[in-house]
């Protein structure tokens, strides 16, 4: 299991990923409102003051017994109330929109860097600890983001209580005389004061050290059984047919077992932090009056000066008291923070590696011929093993091509050509010219609309008529879907797969690309069927240049060229396969 990080390098990091957004575009904004929400902590902590104060007056008043006194004191109440009422209704605000905008713009920065050029999909094959990135971009930013913000607040909330109350707890303790020689000790609270927080910070954070460790496996647990709810969810029909539901239900237990023990391991955590917490915020109201009263028994302090310094003193202490107070909402914000780091760490390597030069990455350039041009091709595995070597092809404009041979290698050929998989070397040049269009077995169809997903990846408004639509459904054979444009639905859940197929090839003839690559495209047809929408797409797309894979028989008629791939037969290593390490005992 990989070493937590040491804290200094953990604090770069995070400030690292953090910088970018207090520099960015809007930077002049994001610092009016943290500025703003500066000034209403500043506002809130001189209203604490003032309510110090106030409590010293009104507790004078009834030790005088003053009606009229009483009086006054309570329409300064009532200003101080309304004051604060107002003041942290508007600090709320201020906080939420900083922390939203602040999620925002990190979401959208992650989001886009996640899902551009492939990486999504090339990111399962970096090592490292990104798994579920879905999860850590839409909850692990959330906590990340509204945390920081939230800790910041009470931080310099606390400093700037810590560097008020230090004076008033000073003045008003005054000093305390001990033994015959009548040796005075100035502000005497306040030295108790931090000795009473630092003892509480110490045993605390010792106490909550098991928090941090046991939050992060059991988010990590969390993550890992919402993960196989959804995929349970995704692939429903196959395990409906396989009878499979026993085996998943055993999966789900194991992964909630496991959510039951990181619970657990929480509970303990939580249950020793809880009960220091109990004890020692049960102790601070009594504590202060318990040091102040032989300064108040002996009348140098009135009784609203007992009060007041009472109240000073646990002002002070709840401020020294900061890093155990927070010490649950730290290490979510630490565990939160870092599965995002991690996340944009593994991307950042990528793009990275995309623009380092690499004699073991495959070569993507794009032509202004019109034709796709493979140029001593080789294709190896993640690992770096070599499939495919030495292999050159030249495929023009308005060819028909037909792949098979060794599968592997045929999904692997579409997804170097589609920028997915860099691993191995020599040089591909993509032609530029009308486009270039995948149709994988399964194309993805999404939630929303029907209209939606046949315009996909491009937008519903971007030049598409109902009529073309229309015209597409009828010659993919799904014309009946014509009247369901504008419905919504899980259109991957309730189409059967060929009609899933029937749609990806009705997006190539409402789109016409130039280069089209079917992977497989049409197998969930039969082969008469199979060889009616091909012949179809064959005369709807006359000048287009279309790549088949496929290992139906039948079909060499209507393909005039076929490339077979073979995979290679001795076992050869792209670079040197570095040994793993010995371990230590």
């Amino acid at each position: 299991m990989a070493m937590p990080e040491p804290r200094s390098t953990f604090l770069r990091q995070a400030l690292r990923l953090a910088g970018p957004y207090w520099s960015s575009e809007r930077k002049w904004r994001v610092r009016g409102v943290a500025l703003l929400l500066f000034l209403l902590t500043c506002a809130q902590v001189g209203l604490t003051v003032w309510g110090n104060y106030w409590n010293r007056d009104l507790f004078d008043a009834l030790e005088a017994r003053s009606v009229r006194g009483v009086a006054a004191e309570a329409g300064v109440f009532a200003l101080i109330f309304a004051s604060s009422i107002a003041v942290t209704a508007a600090h709320l605000l201020v906080k939420r929109r900083l922390q939203l905008d602040w999620r925002a713009w990190l979401t959208e920065r992650l989001l886009s860097r996640w899902l551009e050029a492939g990486r999504h999909y090339r990111l399962r094959f970096v090592p490292g600890e990104h798994d579920n990135p879905d999860q850590r971009i839409a909850d692990d930013i959330r906590v990340a983001t509204e945390s920081a913000i939230a800790l910041a607040h009470t931080f310099v909330y606390s400093l700037l209580t810590l560097g008020l109350f230090v004076e008033i707890l000073w003045t008003v303790s005054g000093s305390l005389s001990l033994g015959d020689d009548a040796l005075h000790v100035p502000g005497y609270m306040v030295p108790l004061a931090v000795l009473y927080a630092g003892v509480g910070t110490a045993l605390g954070y010792l106490l909550g050290r098991p928090l941090v460790r046991s939050t992060n496996l059991l988010q990590t647990a969390e993550a890992n059984f919402r993960f196989g709810l959804a995929r349970a969810r995704e692939r429903s029909e196959a395990i409906a047919l396989l009878r499979g539901e026993p085996s998943e239900r055993r999966g789900a237990a194991a992964r909630f077992a496991q959510i039951a023990r990181d619970w657990d391991r929480q509970s303990l955590a939580y249950m020793g932090l809880a009960s220091f917490a109990t004890g020692y915020g049960g102790l601070l109201p009594v504590f202060p009056l318990l040091v102040a009263a032989p300064q108040y028994i002996a009348g140098a302090m009135s009784l609203g000066g007992l009060m007041q310094a009472a109240q000073a003193f646990q002002r002070l202490t709840s401020a020294l008291s900061w890093p155990v107070d927070n010490v649950g909402e730290i290490a979510n914000w630490r565990t939160a923070a870092g599965r995002v780091l991690s996340l944009d760490r593994a991307v950042e390597r990528l793009e990275a590696e995309a623009r380092a030069p690499d004699h073991h990455r495959i070569a993507l350039e794009q032509s202004q011929e019109r034709r796709l041009a493979l140029d001593d091709l080789c294709i190896a595995d993640a690992s770096g093993l070599i499939l495919i070597e030495h292999w050159s092809a030249e495929i023009r404009r308005g060819e028909r091509v037909l792949i098979s041979g060794d599968p592997t290698l045929t999904s692997s050929l579409f997804k170097v050509i589609g920028g997915l998989w860099p691993w191995g070397s020599g040089r591909v040049s993509l032609p530029l010219d009308g486009g270039i269009h995948f149709v994988p077995q399964r194309p993805p169809l999404g939630e929303g609309t029907l209209r939606e997903a046949l315009c996909y990846p491009r937008a519903v408004d971007d030049g598409f008529a109902d009529g073309a639509l229309r015209y597409a459904l009828e010659c993919a054979g799904v014309g009946w879907l014509a009247r369901r444009l504008d419905e919504r639905g899980d259109w991957e859940q309730s189409l059967p797969l060929r009609a899933q197929q029937q749609l990806g090839i009705a997006r190539v003839i409402l789109q016409r690309p130039a280069w089209v690559f079917l992977d497989e495209a049409t197998n969930a047809f039969d082969p008469k069927g199979e060889r009616l929408i091909l012949e179809m797409l064959n005369r709807e797309l006359p000048s287009s240049t279309v790549m088949l894979i496929s290992f139906h028989p039948g079909l060499a008629s209507l393909y005039p060229r076929k490339l077979v791939l073979s995979r290679l037969a001795e076992k050869k290593h792209l670079f040197e396969v570095q040994p793993e390490p010995a371990a230590s005992h």
